[in-house]
């Protein structure tokens, strides 16, 4: 029983501690500029994005297409970095 109520509390230590970093990853952001830094974006460590800047020598409505690639890929990018920050502090 005494081993039982170990695991338990051990598990249940474990569980706060996850918590704690998880309120720890939503404060914290990454930045990732895109092709040519044209496109900024700032994620954070819960893996919503804060924040998108976009150089305004892409808003034309000829470069649609290449407006959509570059958020899409600064997009991407930061969610990545996001999540291997959250990686790097979850071990």
């Amino acid at each position: 029983m005494t081993n039982m109520f170990s695991m338990m509390k051990q598990a249940m230590s474990m569980q706060k501690e996850l918590k704690n970093v998880q309120k720890q990853l939503e404060k914290q952001t990454v930045e990732y500029a895109g092709k040519n830094g044209l496109v900024k974006v700032v994620a954070r460590g819960d893996m919503t994005i804060d924040n998108v800047k976009i150089d305004p020598q892409l808003i034309n409505p000829m470069n649609g297409r290449q407006l959509e690639e570059a958020v899409t890929a600064a997009v991407n990018g930061a969610l990545n970095s996001a999540k291997e920050r959250a990686g790097k502090e979850m071990s």
